[in-house]
C-alpha cells in the first residue's frame, strides 16, 4: 500500500487540487462585507476575548448578535477572516437545496478537516458528490442493516451491565460508541487492536479541532496525523482481503461496492485510497456525533423523570413482544424514543453550525453576498427560535407528534443537515439510539442528583463539561 495521499495532492476531473479550486476564489474580508449588518473590526486582544466569549456560551453569543443584526450578518471567523452566518429555516433551505450548485461543502469544511478526514463524502460537491454517495449507500440498505442491528445489539447489552451504578455518562458512552463503531463498521472483536484504532480516531478527532492548525511537534494536530497515517496503513492492509469477500460490516461492503467511473461512464469498485477516505470520515461522523446526541438525550431524561418513564413503558412492551432482540421490523415501535432523541438534537444540535462557501455571489432575502465569503449555517439558533419552537429551552419530545409536527417548516429542524448533503447515516444513528434506549431503559433508572443541570460546551459538539455525572439505578 502507497503512503497515505496529503489532501493537497488530489486531483479532480479537470485535473486542479483543492488548493487550486481555493486560489480561483478570493477570500472576501471585511471591506467585501461592509454592506451587511454585523461586527466591526477590533483589535487582536479584542479577537481572542471575542473567542473566548463565544467558546464559554456561543448559544448566548450567537442570540445577542441575532438581536442586534438579524438573521444574516457578518462576523470574524474564530480561525482569521470573516464569514457571513445565515439564521433560520428559510436560510437553511436555501443553502441546502442549492439548486444552482452555489455553496460548496468542500471549501467549508476542507479548512477544518483537510490534514485528517481528506475527501470524505461530506467534503464534496456537486456531481462528485453525488456519485460518491450513491455507492456508499449501499452500506445502508435494508439487508445490511438488519445485520448492523443484530451485532450492535449484542455489543450494548454485554457493555451497559458491566456499568457501575454511578458513571461519567460521557466518558462511558463515548467508549461504547468508539467499540461498536470497531464491530458494526470495522467488523473486528473488542480488544487490542480495536483499542489502538479509538485512540487514532480520538486524536483524529482532536486534531480537527485543534488550535494549532499544522502539525508541529507535540500538538494535537500532530497527533491526529499520526493516527491518520496508522488508519490508513490498517484500511490498506485489511481492503484486499474484503475484496470479493462477504462480511457483514460497514467497510466490507463498501470495499465491495461499484462505483460509477465519471469519466468512462463504466462501473468500478472504488480505489484503495478512496475506500481508506470514506470509512475515516464516516467513523468519525458516526462515533461523534451518536456520543453527543445520545448524551443528550440521557441528560434530558434524566432532567425529566416523567418522560422517562414513558419511554420506558415503551421499550417494556415491545421487550414482552419480542424477548431481548428488536427485530429490525419493528423500529418504527419505538415512536416516542424517536420524539425524544429528536427533542435532544434540537436542543443541543450535534453539529452546532455547518460551513459552506459561496461560489459565486448569492442574493438572499434583501442582502448580496460576494463569491468567496465563508458561510455559516446555524442549526444551535434555528432549533432555538420561539416563532418555530414555543418555550425554545424546554425539553418537550411531544414538539414532535405528528399532531404538533404539522405545518413546521420542512427545514426547521436540521441536525443532520439536508438536500443533497443529508447525513448518509442518520436511520443507523436512529436505529443505533432505539437499541440503546432498549437496553438502558429496561433495567436502569437515569438520575440525576438534586439541583443538577448540566454545563454543555457546544462546540465542536455538545459535550458535558463535567462529562454528566449520573447514577443508573437498577430496577
Amino acid at each position: 500500500m502507497n503512503a497515505p495521499v496529503h489532501p493537497q495532492e488530489f486531483r479532480t476531473d479537470d485535473g486542479s487540487t483543492p488548493a487550486q479550486r481555493f486560489a480561483r476564489l478570493r477570500d472576501t474580508g471585511y471591506a467585501d462585507l461592509a454592506h451587511l449588518p454585523g461586527e466591526l473590526p477590533g483589535s487582536r486582544l479584542g479577537g481572542v476575548m471575542r473567542t473566548l466569549r463565544f467558546l464559554k456560551d456561543p448559544l448566548g453569543m450567537v442570540r445577542d448578535q441575532m438581536d442586534r443584526y438579524g438573521l444574516v450578518y457578518r462576523t470574524p471567523n474564530i480561525g482569521g477572516g470573516w464569514q457571513v452566518t445565515l439564521i433560520g429555516p428559510e436560510a437553511n433551505e436555501r443553502v441546502f437545496m442549492d439548486r444552482d450548485k452555489t455553496f460548496s461543502s468542500e471549501q467549508g469544511w476542507n479548512p477544518i478537516l483537510d490534514y485528517v478526514f481528506p475527501r470524505g463524502v461530506m467534503l464534496m460537491d456537486f456531481e462528485e458528490h453525488r456519485v460518491h454517495r450513491k455507492t456508499l449507500s449501499v452500506a445502508f440498505k435494508p439487508a445490511p442493516m438488519q445485520n448492523y442491528l443484530g451485532a450492535l445489539q449484542e455489543g450494548i447489552a454485554a457493555r451497559v451491565a458491566k456499568w457501575p451504578e454511578d458513571v461519567k455518562f460521557y466518558p462511558a458512552i463515548k467508549q461504547l460508541t468508539l467499540d461498536l463503531a470497531a464491530t458494526s463498521f470495522l467488523g473486528i472483536p473488542w480488544g487490542p487492536e480495536a483499542d489502538r484504532i479509538n485512540t487514532s480516531f480520538v486524536d483524529m478527532v482532536a486534531a480537527s479541532v485543534g488550535i494549532v492548525r499544522r502539525p508541529l511537534p507535540f500538538t494535537a494536530m500532530a497527533r491526529g496525523v499520526k493516527g491518520r497515517a496508522f488508519m490508513c496503513d490498517f484500511f490498506g492492509r485489511e481492503i484486499p482481503k474484503r475484496r470479493g469477500a462477504a462480511g457483514d460490516d460497514i467497510f466490507t461492503q463498501i470495499c465491495n461496492a461499484e462505483h460509477e467511473d465519471e469519466a468512462t461512464g463504466e462501473t468500478r469498485l472504488l480505489t484503495d485510497q478512496e475506500i481508506i477516505d470514506h470509512m475515516n470520515f464516516l467513523m468519525m461522523a458516526a462515533h461523534d456525533t451518536l456520543t453527543s446526541s445520545l448524551t443528550s438525550t440521557v441528560y434530558y431524561l434524566g432532567s425529566s423523570p416523567a418522560w422517562q418513564e414513558v419511554l420506558r413503558d415503551e421499550v417494556r412492551g415491545v421487550r414482552a413482544e419480542f424477548g431481548d432482540r428488536i427485530p429490525y421490523g419493528e423500529l418504527d415501535r419505538f415512536e416516542k424514543t424517536e420524539w425524544a432523541f429528536k427533542e435532544a438534537m434540537r436542543l443541543n444540535a450535534p453539529v452546532p453550525a455547518l460551513p459552506r462557501r459561496a461560489l459565486k455571489d448569492v442574493t438572499f432575502g434583501n442582502h448580496t453576498i460576494p463569491a468567496g465569503t465563508h458561510i455559516g449555517v446555524n442549526p444551535m439558533m434555528t432549533h432555538r427560535l420561539p416563532d418555530l419552537w414555543p418555550d425554545p429551552d424546554r425539553f418537550d419530545p411531544a414538539r414532535f407528534s405528528p399532531e404538533n409536527s404539522k405545518g413546521r417548516h420542512k427545514y426547521a429542524w436540521v441536525p443532520f443537515g439536508g438536500g443533497g448533503h443529508m447525513c448518509l447515516g442518520l436511520h443507523f444513528a436512529y436505529m443505533q439510539a432505539k437499541a440503546f434506549m432498549f437496553e438502558l431503559l429496561d433495567k436502569r433508572r437515569i438520575v440525576l442528583r438534586e439541583g443538577y443541570e448540566a454545563d454543555f460546551a457546544m462546540f465542536p459538539m455538545p459535550k458535558p463539561r463535567d462529562g454528566l455525572p449520573l447514577r443508573l439505578e437498577r430496577i
